[in-house]
């Protein structure tokens, strides 16, 4: 199968797609970019040492053990988050049940009689 100039390997023209609308959306798509040439340039056997190295890198033990650390903490912060909400939801819970207590033993707020 020939090949079109032009053509990217998703087999859509770079002209044709259409224009990110944030900078998050600019940046992923020059990631996307970015990897394709270099992946390009390794299969060609025209990749300088650092992109090799790099690649080489990331498949590495210490990277993947990196990685699940980072994935880890992650989820370790996320545990912290709902634990903190958890505690302020049992605060609230505690100064009700509290109020309603004095009350029904007839100690309530004097401002309320």
């Amino acid at each position: 199968m020939a090949k079109v100039r032009g053509v990217s390997s998703s087999g859509t023209s770079p002209s044709s797609t259409r224009p990110p609308l944030t900078p998050e959306a600019k940046e992923q798509q020059m990631i996307v970019l970015a990897l394709d040439l270099v992946e390009q340039r390794l299969r060609d056997g025209t990749a300088s040492s650092q992109e090799t190295t790099h690649f080489l890198k990331l498949a590495s033990s210490k990277a993947r053990i990196e990685q699940e650390i980072l994935e880890r903490q992650a989820e370790l912060i996320s545990a912290k988050t709902k634990a903190l909400a958890n505690a302020e939801e049992i605060k609230v819970l505690y100064e009700d049940a509290l109020k309603a207590m004095r009350n029904y033993a007839g100690q309530g707020d004097p401002d309320e009689y």
